[in-house]
């Protein structure tokens, strides 16, 4: 019995522990729960107050006045009254001149007793541009040489290919001309028609004579002449080449002078053909005058004879105006008893050119041709007295020339 009742005393223990034990989870599920809600309660809190600071935040920093700047230095040339135009120039050099490098400040800080310092890339590739303006004052028009007989000149002849005589008018060329003072003056590449030619065009104290292409705007000659021909010729009589207004002739007691504007050969030399026709039948021409009286050419003649005769001969072989067949009809034509007074008189001079691309400031370079000439007939050679290029004179891509002779 005793056992029994010790074992159902045990069992009510147990039972009584089971339930405490119970109580106790209980107590903590409870417990934690309680914890989490209140966790939950303050974070929500948080997040409330978060949200009412970033507002705050906002608010006072969109209603804050502007920043205060502190005031511009006013310089002493300001204070002086200096304009707000040279103002923002001295600015202007003072910012680039911050920009200078090391090696530039320390060049500069150097001794003026050392060599001037090396030029950079970008100072060797500028070049200078084409200038447009000429200097009159700085040239002598006169000629004191005397010819082979020992005779001064009589007779002054000025040839020009003008490119357009309306530009070159716009570009004071024709008062070079008249500062010129030339005898007979002839003009190529005149690119207007007769009944377009502009009124200053005329030069007091000399006859004119022009002639125009039928293409409006295209090649075209002109002939001044202090005393009046005896005769003039317009063209080769030949109505495919007169059709582009390319030669005058000027017939005088002594002599004939010949005006004349050569055909290009052309691009990818497309007029190459006609460009040799027109040497064999410009060639029969003045041959024909030769027979009566000495005979002077002068004008455009789209070729460079030599090598010495233009900056890149190596280059230019197969260009228009240094082809082959080009060079011999000049020398054929040469061969035939005429004579180039340049070369006659310096042969070996290098340099000397007369005509420059307008493109990459070619002339600025001196990266020219010599391409315009006076062709006299032999059996007047020695009664030239000196043959001169004016490349002096701008307002064209070409430059004058001059013949001075005793006729």
């Amino acid at each position: 019995m005793r056992s029994v009742a010790r074992l159902a005393f045990g069992l009510i223990g147990l039972g009584r522990i089971a339930t405490q034990r119970q109580g106790q989870n209980y107590a903590v599920v409870y417990s934690t729960v309680t914890l989490n809600r209140q966790f939950l309660r303050l974070s929500s809190q948080k997040l409330f107050l978060s949200f009412i600071n970033l507002r705050l935040f906002k608010h006072v920093t969109a209603n804050m006045p502007p920043k205060r700047r502190a005031p511009r230095k006013v310089s002493r040339k300001a204070e002086a009254g200096t304009s707000q135009e040279d103002e923002i120039q001295t600015k202007t050099a003072a910012k680039s001149a911050s920009k200078k490098t090391k090696r530039n400040v320390d060049e500069e800080e150097a001794s003026n007793d050392e060599p001037a310092p090396k030029k950079t890339k970008l100072e060797q590739k500028k070049a200078p541009m084409n200038k447009t303006e000429s200097n009159l004052s700085n040239i002598d028009f006169d000629c004191p040489k005397l010819n082979a007989n020992g005779d001064k000149f009589n007779v002054k002849i000025c040839s020009w290919n003008v490119s357009g005589v309306r530009a070159c008018l716009k570009k004071n060329g024709f008062e070079y001309l008249l500062k010129e003072n030339a005898d007979i003056i002839a003009l190529q590449e005149t690119k207007c028609d007769k009944d377009k030619l502009p009124d200053e065009i005329k030069l007091p104290g000399y006859h004119e004579y022009f002639i125009d292409s039928k293409k409006s705007g295209y090649c075209g000659v002109a002939l001044y002449s202090k005393k009046e021909p005896l005769d003039i010729i317009y063209g080769l009589n030949i109505p495919k080449h007169d059709d582009e207004g390319r030669m005058i002739t000027a017939e005088y007691e002594n002599f004939f002078v010949v005006c004349v504007y050569v055909p290009n050969a052309g691009k990818n030399l497309v007029t190459l053909p006609k460009r040799l026709q027109w040497n064999e039948d410009f060639k029969k021409f003045i041959q024909k005058l030769d027979a009566k009286k000495p005979v002077i050419v002068c004008g455009d003649m789209n070729v460079a004879h030599n090598e010495i005769d233009l900056k890149n001969p190596t280059t230019n072989m197969k260009n228009a105006g240094f082809t082959k067949e080009e060079r011999q009809g000049m020398t054929d034509f040469l061969d035939a008893g005429y004579v180039d007074t340049f070369r006659q008189l310096y042969p070996d001079k290098t340099d000397a050119y007369t005509f420059w691309a307008y493109f990459n400031n070619s002339r600025s370079k001196n990266i020219g041709w010599r391409i315009d000439y006076f062709l006299v007939s032999k059996t007047i050679k020695d009664n030239v007295c000196d043959s001169v290029i004016r490349d002096q004179i701008f307002g064209s891509d070409h430059c004058p020339i001059i013949l001075y002779a005793n006729l």
